[in-house]
This record gives structure tokens, C-alpha cells and sequence, in this order.
């Protein structure tokens, strides 16, 4: 108790005392999207990005804009076990400051009066009866903006920008005489450089010229004679296969009959189902085992599973079907309010 005395508020109130969760409520704003007070509701981080605000001409860096949502109110064990493992407390207990704390506030608001929660917002009644949330526009929960605040800029003055592109049009640039000159020797050189490739590829100025002809009659008659011994030679050697014969030679192969193998038949496994009744999430194994031992103080036979994402829930019993897991559900519920049941295969 000693090390929670900057988040304990003592009211001398038929000697019971009353704790402050707003503290507990913004530190866990800062690394989750949704808090939820049980009984009262539910505090929702929505992300904004950075914006200008142009008839103030001022910068603001991102923020996590905080909104209220009453049907929220289940216990998640968030916050609950948020409490118990600050205070040193055991889960129970938290619970019950928990709900004193709401009764508290509630009571307030149906005077007329406002309720703040520092650094988050201001709880009131409309002139219709209904519950208003003002979330505190100064309060930024927003990990990435650390360090960032929002800031002023004055525009510039004196600064005329007709003037500026009228001066650039009146007057062309040194680029743009330089461009000129290269589009201009672009358009002299380029055909000339075309009628340059162009007559040697159509004459025969670059083709090699093989001169087959000569003034000796013999070296052609020569060249004929060879010619005509090769292609008769390749003539000779492809041989010349009929189609008759070709289907002669074809033989067609023996069927062969046999059974096809029938593949061993195996019942698939059918996934057994059962329905947990989960009476609470903890974070911390020792408050998951406390709730294990009210549990059983009442009958049950519970026990604790491990969530993925380091939790530990407490399941009060389990069911083979849904009817008989809702029936006992709305049993439950009253002894441990927030039970809801998680199906498993």
C-alpha cells in the first residue's frame, strides 16, 4: 500500500476510503486501443493524423482522440487486474473499488453535476437526461508524438506571386535560348545525317561482292559437274520408307486387364467441439488462480488456459454442445458477472 500512496485518494466516509482509476485508466490508454471501466463504460483511443488548421495557421502532430461508448461495460479484467497488481491488492478487492468508484460518479451525475476525469474528459448530463462525454482536447495518448506540440506559422507578406511569374514570361531564360539552338542544329543536321545512311544502304556501295564468274570456261563446267555428283549423292543416302510398310511393322500392344486397386477406406475423424465458460482474462496467473479458488468455494471444477497472447483464462466448466453451454452461462452470471462462453475445436 505504501508504494500506491500518488494513486490513493483516502475519504473519511463511515470509515471506508475511496480510490482514484483515472491514473490507472490514462496509463493504460497509452498502449491500448479500448479501456473499459465494468459497470460504467468503455474509453476508445482513435488515431488522427497530423493536421493545419488554416485560419489559425497553426501545425498539430498526430493524436489518439479519446471517445466514450456506455455499452462497453463487461469486465475484461483490464483494468481490474491493472489495479490489483499496482495496489497489491487481490483481485477481488479491486473489483470492489472498481465499483464503488462508479457508484460514486454515477451519483454525481444524476445530481447535475459534472465529473472530471483528468487528462481525459468531462462526464455530464444534456438538458434531455443523457450522458455527454468532452473528451480533454490537450491530452495526446499517442506514443508517436512524443516530444511533438502543435506550433504556429506566420505566412509570408510582401510576397506577390503574379508579379514573379509575369517577370520570368516577359524575359526567357538562358535555358530556353540555349534549347532553341540545339532543336535548330537538331533540325539541319539530322536529315542530313539520314541522306548519309541512306545512299550506301540502297546502292551497292557496302555489299561484298563473291565473284562466281571467271574468264575460264573450265572452272565452270567444273563447278556444275560437282554440284550435280552431291545432289545426287544426298539422294542416295535418304532412304525411303512406304506407308505399307511402315503399317506392317506397327504391332498393337496387348491390353493388359487388370483391376484397379481400391484404396483403403478410413472414416475421417470427426473434430469434437467443446464450449468453454470463460469467467475472466487475467494478465497475471496469480489473479487467474484467485478467481480458480472462488470457483471452486462455489461447486466448480475450473481450471486455467493460456492464451497466445500471454493472458490466462479462467474456465469454469465445459460443455459438448451451445444450449447447454448458454444455460449455464445465465448461472453463472450471476455469481461472476461478464462470463461469456468460447468455443473450441
Amino acid at each position: 500500500m505504501v508504494q500506491a500512496e500518488n494513486f490513493l485518494k483516502f475519504v473519511n466516509i463511515k470509515h471506508e476510503y475511496k480510490v482514484d482509476i483515472t491514473p490507472f485508466i490514462r496509463e493504460l490508454l497509452f498502449g491500448h486501443d479500448c479501456v473499459i471501466v465494468p459497470g460504467f463504460g468503455g474509453f476508445i483511443g482513435n488515431y488522427a493524423p497530423a493536421r493545419i488548421d488554416k485560419t489559425a495557421d497553426t501545425f498539430y502532430p498526430p493524436v489518439r482522440q479519446i471517445s466514450f461508448n456506455r455499452n462497453l461495460s463487461h469486465n475484461d479484467g483490464l483494468l481490474i487486474g491493472k489495479i490489483s497488481e499496482s495496489l497489491k491488492v487481490n483481485y477481488r478487492d479491486a473489483r470492489e473499488l472498481t465499483g464503488e468508484y462508479v457508484d460514486n460518479v454515477r451519483r454525481k451525475i444524476e445530481r447535475g453535476d459534472k465529473v472530471v476525469f483528468d487528462k481525459i474528459g468531462v462526464f455530464f448530463h444534456d438538458h434531455e437526461g443523457n450522458l455527454q462525454f468532452e473528451p480533454d482536447r490537450n491530452a495526446n495518448y499517442y506514443l508517436g508524438s512524443y516530444g511533438l506540440d502543435s506550433f504556429h506559422c506566420i505566412p509570408a507578406e510582401g510576397y506577390n506571386v503574379r508579379k514573379r511569374i509575369m517577370k520570368t514570361e516577359a524575359f526567357p531564360s538562358a535555358r530556353q535560348v540555349s534549347l532553341r539552338k540545339i532543336l535548330w542544329r537538331a533540325a539541319v543536321i539530322v536529315p542530313l545525317l539520314s541522306v548519309l545512311v541512306a545512299v550506301p544502304l540502297k546502292t551497292d556501295l557496302f555489299k561484298t561482292r563473291l565473284s562466281t564468274s571467271t574468264m575460264n570456261p573450265l572452272v565452270t563446267e567444273e563447278f556444275e559437274n560437282n554440284r550435280k555428283v552431291l545432289d545426287e549423292t544426298l539422294k542416295s543416302d535418304i532412304p525411303v520408307v512406304s506407308v505399307e510398310a511402315r503399317a506392317e511393322t506397327v504391332v498393337p500392344a496387348e491390353p493388359v486387364n487388370k483391376e484397379p486397386e481400391k484404396p483403403a477406406y478410413a472414416e475421417p475423424s470427426k473434430p469434437v467441439t467443446s464450449f468453454y465458460l470463460i469467467t475472466g482474462s487475467f494478465k497475471s496467473e496469480e489473479n487467474a488462480a484467485l478467481q480458480v479458488r472462488m470457483l471452486k468455494e462455489e461447486g466448480f471444477q475450473p481450471e486455467i488456459l493460456t492464451m497466445p497472447n500471454g493472458y490466462f483464462r479462467v474456465c469454469a466448466m465445459a460443455c459438448s454442445d451451445m444450449n447447454t453451454a448458454l444455460n449455464k452461462k445465465d448461472s453463472i452470471s450471476g455469481m461472476f458477472p461478464g462470463t461469456w462462453v468460447s468455443e473450441k475445436k
